[in-house]
């Protein structure tokens, strides 16, 4: 077949091919130009999940004659003053949107510039464009789509239901509304309104309430501020505590010079930063927003631009992982509030209901009118002589400041497991051998970090049989494992002699250890950095070093965790992500009981 020069319809429905993939990519097209025009209002109205109808009002600079007739041509745009394409600091700047939607839909503009009397209009049904022609609109743009694909009626059956495309328009006016807290946003979905985002003001509150209002409630409640900056590189936004999580990444976010885009770096650089921080499996909210001069990263690099190219890669994800590591640390020991609500729930669920009779220990309810004091109706205590938790802590009432400390005051051990503290305004409940997990961890690092983990010498060596396969993973990792305090050598077949342990977990469950770690090694192979190799190793003698579920601790000793919990980062999430304490509210508890 000779070659030939393609006719410019066909032109424009093959570019149609690539930048219009769904309702959802002429919607975020459409926004996109709106916020390069200055809108500070943007409405969205689709209807049959955007095939029948999608309209994008703004009240932006608008389009005069001249503009207008442009629009609609073939890479057209007002967006770049010059060639140099690595100075674009637009959201749009191929000039292929319109002209694309047009060749495959039928496209009506009408726009009206500020200062001007009147509006016009233009249109173009499946690549046919028409005169211009008068029009009513107040000053900015409107532009209406209808009929989507009618051109290219096979793409139809590559579309996923109505709900699904009318979630994905949902999702991309998100994302470019969390860009822009600036710019007020409206989208209706058929006769619903579906979201409704007031502007908010340009700076950190503006944008958390932003946010709030599209990532949910409790993102805003346990959300810290995120601010680094390198070598002109900036970064802010905000994360969610580590014991905020989901089984999934949608709700984490990259924004770049205003852009929201998927990025392989930020999931790298969030899994590095909360590494050792959430559950596995697990994926922590947050929202980051990266300005960097427009020559130090390539937009025009996919179709839909929802992709970039940084000049350098390394430098950014460092700066997220400094970032977010940092804004973690400042955290200190916060842990999520939900954790505290759910409980509430769960006891409000299970515990408040209406009383039941207790045939076990012959006690039943039998409510009869009150004719005389309270107390006369009230079952007497001897029943519950027997002590449900250990309460010798009141023997040494603790220091009076104590109450007034974040996490409050040890007032009872339950189940020597854990700790009842009491705050000025709440009720504080620790898992102790959690919380002391993380406090341990953290002095290995830090150890770690300074030049090596003191070691405290055995008088007989301990001698572990772990099988051959053990023994030689173990032997692999012998200077790995004397950095972190564990001396140990093989000792003849499937056997380990250790002879030295770091000071900081004393000589107890070394053969629990060394089984522990040798598992590791063999399921987790080496392929992982060295830093990390030795965080996961450390982070298993701290489980084996810290104290454990069922050991009495007295008054002073649950007094002194809590205060180094308070001084210890990540102390609110043990090694494996899981909460480290509760806190329950005091107006929380009194609405449980009906006392508000």
């Amino acid at each position: 077949m000779a070659i030939r020069q393609l006719s410019p319809e066909t032109i424009n429905r093959i570019a149609a091919g690539e930048v219009v993939e769904r309702p959802a990519s002429v919607v975020k097209e459409l926004v996109e130009n709106a916020l390069d025009a200055g809108a500070r209002e943007i409405e969205v109205v689709t209807a049959a999940g955007g095939l029948s109808l999608i309209r994008v009002t703004d009240d932006g600079i608008g389009m005069d004659a001249a503009d207008l007739n442009l629009a609609v041509e073939r890479h057209a745009t007002s967006k770049l003053a010059s060639d140099d394409l690595l100075a674009i600091d637009t959201l749009g700047f191929r000039g292929e949107a319109l002209p694309s939607i047009g060749s495959v839909a039928c496209l009506a503009i009408t726009s009206r510039p500020h200062g001007a009397r009147d509006a016009l209009e233009i249109t173009v049904d499946r690549g046919a464009k028409h005169a211009l022609k008068p029009a009513a609109l107040n000053p900015g743009t409107r532009i209406e789509v209808r009929d989507l694909f009618s051109a290219t009626p096979a793409r139809l059956k590559f579309l996923k239901s109505e709900r699904a495309e009318n979630l994905a328009v949902s999702e991309a006016v998100k994302r470019l509304a969390m860009a822009h807290p600036h710019v007020g946003f409206s989208l209706t979905t058929g006769e619903r309104t579906s979201l409704s985002l007031p502007a908010c003001e340009p700076n950190a509150d503006g944008l958390l309430k932003r946010l709030g209002r599209i990532m949910g409630a409790p993102f805003m409640a346990d959300a810290v501020a995120v601010r680094g900056e390198r070598d002109g590189i900036r970064v802010h936004g905000f994360a969610g505590l580590p014991t905020l999580h989901r089984p999934d990444a949608a709700q984490q976010f990259l924004f770049v010079n205003g852009r929201p885009v998927r990025d392989k770096l930020v999931t790298g650089a969030v899994r590095a930063a909360y590494s050792d921080l959430v559950p596995r499996g697990r994926h922590p909210l947050l929202a980051l927003f990266v300005t960097l001069p427009p020559s130090e990263v390539d937009v025009n690099v996919h179709p839909a631009k929802t992709e970039v190219r940084f000049r350098d890669g390394g430098a950014v994800r460092g700066l997220l992982i400094g970032a977010l590591r940092h804004a973690l640390e400042t955290a200190g020991f916060r842990a999520s509030a939900q954790g505290g609500a759910r409980t509430l729930e769960t006891l409000a669920r299970t515990g408040m209901s209406t009383p039941q009779a207790y045939p076990d220990r012959n006690i039943a309810y039998a409510p009869r009118p009150l004719d005389g004091f309270a107390e006369e109706q009230q079952t007497a205590f001897g029943e519950f002589s027997a002590p449900a938790a250990d309460t010798s802590v009141h023997e040494e009432a603790p220091a009076s400041d104590h109450r007034a400390r974040p996490l409050g005051a040890a007032r009872a051990q339950l189940h020597e497991t854990y700790i009842v503290a009491e705050t000025e305004h709440s009720v504080v409940i620790v898992d102790q051998h959690a919380a002391h997990e993380r406090l341990v961890y953290e002095r290995l690092k830090s150890a770690l970090e300074n030049g090596g983990v003191a070691r405290q010498a055995l008088l007989i060596p301990a001698v572990v049989e772990v099988g051959d396969d053990e023994a030689a993973a173990l032997g692999e990792k012998t200077e790995e494992l004397t950095e972190l305090g564990l001396v140990l050598e093989r000792f003849g077949t499937g056997a380990i002699a250790v002879r030295e342990v770091p000071a900081l977990l004393g000589t107890s469950e070394v053969d629990g250890l060394v089984k522990d770690l040798a598992a590791d090694l063999l399921a987790e192979g080496s392929a992982a950095p060295l830093r990390e190799r030795l965080e996961a190793v450390a982070s298993r003698m701290a489980c084996h070093g810290s104290v454990r579920a069922g050991r009495r601790l007295t008054g002073a000793e649950m007094n002194a965790l809590l205060r180094e919990m308070e001084a210890t980062p990540f102390s609110g999430q043990c090694n494996h992500g899981r909460p480290t304490y509760v806190e329950l509210k005091r107006s929380d508890i009194e609405r449980l009981f009906g006392r508000t």
